[in-house]
């Protein structure tokens, strides 16, 4: 027993060997460290010359850094902030950045009524405001000009309060999909228009319901059915196929025949509809 676990832990003389050096490697690894520290000693950085430089540099605030892309002399003279084009707002000193923020306030149904209101954008300074400020002119005083819905172009319905381009253009193409307006809260059907978007602009509106494009019922396809957003393609279907089986029809009371049509429904498809 004491034979076979003498042999079992003894070592050759090779094996001692290479003991003995990876015990001297571990060692020297452990050292190295030690001896870079020794060796090197790290240099104390003197920022007395860097502070005398950076002395010498202009001091620099947040503003003047926007100021870099800015003309070096400005151009002042009277303006309306609402749709100033992009080359007007660089002769009045304004950078790119700031141009772009204000582009995009406007684009999104941002309008000024005020002065002060030019001073609420982020991209404008205290300086900028202040400079600009005796220069800014808006209509204030004067009294809302009354749209016509349904015939204002996207140039007209801009000047409502919250309307920017993409809201008009919206307006524009669902009245030409219904064929007009023929009630001034339509407009909350317009994708984005709240109830909020609504109050604001009403009391600018007016609506002529003579100029509303009528459809004849009679002669309607069902393409020229299914531009209304009121109908479903089953009471589109069921339409013409009661038409088609029973005759033209005489007079708006004969849709409510059409099982399908409810009283909702056809209360607000009947001021486009004719029968002759």
């Amino acid at each position: 027993m004491k034979t076979s676990l003498k042999n079992y832990l003894s070592i050759t003389k090779k094996e001692w060997n290479g003991l003995v050096i990876l015990v001297v490697l571990i060692i020297l690894v452990l050292l190295v460290p030690y001896a870079y520290r020794v060796l090197h000693k790290d240099k104390v950085i003197n920022f007395n010359d860097f502070d005398a430089v950076a002395a010498q540099l202009p001091a620099m605030d947040s503003a003047s850094v926007d100021d870099v892309s800015k003309p070096a002399s400005p151009v002042l003279f009277n303006f309306n902030p609402n749709h100033l084009p992009d080359d007007q707002w660089r002769k009045l000193g304004m950078n790119e950045r700031q141009i772009a923020m204000i582009d995009n306030y406007q684009a999104k149904g941002g309008k000024f009524y005020k002065k002060a209101d030019l001073q609420k954008m982020y991209s404008i300074t205290a300086d900028d405001y202040k400079r600009l400020e005796p220069y800014i002119q808006l209509p204030a005083d004067m009294p809302a000009a009354i749209i016509d819905i349904n015939r204002a172009d996207s140039a007209s319905l801009v000047t409502l309060k919250g309307i920017g381009p993409a809201y008009a253009m919206r307006i524009i193409r669902y009245r030409d999909k219904l064929g007009g307006f023929y009630k001034k809260n339509q407009l909350k059907e317009v994708f984005g228009i709240d109830e909020e978007h609504y109050l604001l602009i009403k009391d600018q509106l007016k609506l002529n319901p003579a100029s509303i494009h009528k459809l004849n019922i009679n002669q309607a396809t069902f393409d020229d059915l299914r531009r209304y957003p009121y109908l479903s393609y089953k009471q589109i279907n069921a339409i013409i196929q009661y038409r088609n089986e029973h005759g033209d029809y005489d007079n708006f009371d004969d849709l409510k025949d059409v099982a399908i049509l409810d009283d909702v429904t056809l209360s607000k498809v009947r001021a486009y509809w004719i029968f002759r």
